[in-house]
């Protein structure tokens, strides 16, 4: 049967009125609506609204408690926080890092602003995720130990990592690639930026590898305006993180000693007493989010041409963005969808580019990513904000 673009982009948009009602619909706007005016307040009239104040502390508490790590430091974004991660962990220039092609670019950037080298990897459909089979039996077929080392056998250098990413706030099969970073002798640095309050069998992702990555940007689940923070259950890689991140200054009451190159990337305080206000509603704002994405489930449960993605199996998702699947028949006409969807005010967008295929990262290693390719072509990420709803419904 023919589909006709115009008749399935209508009844789209109708499907997504019927739960959100007929208004403006930004893809992910932030909700406000507890102690944040308070808590900037305060910082403000303390004057301490740089990196020093009770409140990046306070913050840092709460990431812990919430996350379960052991140690969080929060930094200005989620993009410094990687920088940090890979800079932390004992690797050398030229090492390669593997990462899904489907990803946003920062995952690819952190590693190269370290000077190593990106190597993408395929993703799998029931998570976006990296695809943990694809991953093994590459490996198998493309590198050798050699004296606990991963020596990639084309390029003859080391691949010291493994940067799993939880795509649109989705956990990825994120124990399968545990066994796998274990059996090839490589770290697992997680890229959680999407995915606070998103669990694998109870356990908050992020907090599976050695060192995991969030983003608290204006457009997450909840957000310090610009920020980021380091999950580490290691005491000696949070002590450097610590102190890379905040130029690496020794400890003293009055003198200017550096012993290292660091990084001006310490939380300000003004953005740490937002975020203070933010995560004391987060399980409100998932739970909104959560019940948001039944509601879309229900209102899209009678299409034919279109499926909405479900969190995976053992798996509890923040659905930071709600994602509708375009069949094969369908997916042809992505781009006129999102076009007619966003001259109705409803603020959808597709996945990224495939890291593979821009211009900075053309020339560094890659397998095929058939199914990152697939995903691309077939999905739509679609209105997700948390105030569609409110949190206290």
């Amino acid at each position: 049967m023919n589909i006709n673009k115009s008749e399935l982009s209508k009844k789209i948009a109708q499907s997504i009125f019927s739960v959100t009602g007929n208004k403006i619909l930004p893809l992910h706007e932030p909700f406000f609506d507890g102690n944040e005016l308070k808590y900037v307040k305060e910082c403000i009239e303390s004057t301490m609204v740089s990196s020093i104040g009770e409140y990046v502390n306070r913050f840092e508490k709460m990431i812990v408690d919430f996350t379960g790590s052991k140690y969080a430091i929060a930094v200005m974004n989620g993009t410094s926080a990687l920088h940090t991660a890979l800079s932390i962990v004992e690797m050398e220039e030229g090492d390669e890092v593997l990462l899904p092609a489907l990803s946003f670019v920062a995952t690819a950037n952190a590693i190269r602003y370290n000077k190593f080298v990106p190597h993408f990897i395929d993703s799998e459909f029931t998570s976006f995720g990296i695809d943990p089979l694809k991953l093994r039996e590459y490996l198998i077929k493309n590198t050798k130990q050699t004296s606990g080392e991963c020596i990639n056998l084309h390029t003859g250098n080391r691949i010291k990592a493994l940067l799993p990413v939880h795509i649109f706030g989705h956990p990825s099969k994120i124990n399968d690639l545990l066994k796998i970073a274990n059996e090839f002798n490589l770290y697992l640095i997680e890229d959680a930026a999407e995915s606070i309050g998103s669990y694998y069998k109870n356990k908050h992702t992020g907090t599976f590898g050695l060192i995991g990555t969030l983003s608290f940007n204006g457009n997450k689940t909840i957000t310090t305006g610009g920020g980021g923070a380091i999950l580490t259950n290691c005491s000696k890689l949070a002590d450097k993180a610590r102190h890379i991140t905040t130029t690496a200054k020794v400890d003293h009451t009055w003198k200017y000693v550096h012993d290292e190159i660091g990084y001006n990337y310490r939380m300000p305080n003004i953005n740490a007493a937002l975020g203070c206000g933010q995560i004391e509603n987060l399980d409100k704002i998932i739970n909104s989010k959560r019940k948001l994405f039944h509601m879309y489930k229900k209102a899209f449960n009678e299409f034919e041409d279109i499926s909405i993605f479900c969190e995976p199996e053992d798996c509890k998702s923040n659905y930071w963005l709600n994602t509708i699947i375009l069949n094969s028949k369908a997916e042809i006409f992505r781009d006129d969808i999102i076009n007619d969807l966003r001259e109705l005010n409803i603020l959808v967008r597709p996945a990224w580019e495939l890291l593979n295929t821009l211009a900075p990262f053309k020339q560094y290693p890659s397998m095929e990513c058939t199914n990152a390719e697939k995903i691309l072509r077939s999905v739509i990420n679609i209105p997700s904000s948390p105030s569609i709803l409110g949190i206290n419904q």
